[in-house]
């Protein structure tokens, strides 16, 4: 009945950090790619309050992959 529950937490859990994992390193790409997009592309860390955003937005998506992975291996 409840969406976050025994085998389905494991499910969230796991998509949200794969989530997290993957998309950490594909987001640094695209924030350089976006910085430098005018000259040479370099890879360099972005400023704290850039990484701060970055974080959050990702674990929101994360967490909507997570809820939608629970809920479409269960139906």
């Amino acid at each position: 009945m409840y969406i976050i529950s025994g085998a389905s937490f494991h499910i969230i859990a796991i998509s949200f950090f794969v989530y997290i994992f993957v998309n950490l390193f594909e987001n640094m790409i695209h924030y350089n790619i976006g910085r430098f997009s005018n000259r040479e592309t370099k890879l360099e860390l972005p400023s704290k309050k850039d990484f701060i955003k970055i974080v959050v937005v990702m674990c929101l998506f994360a967490l909507v992959q997570g809820l939608l992975t629970s809920y479409f291996n269960s139906i």
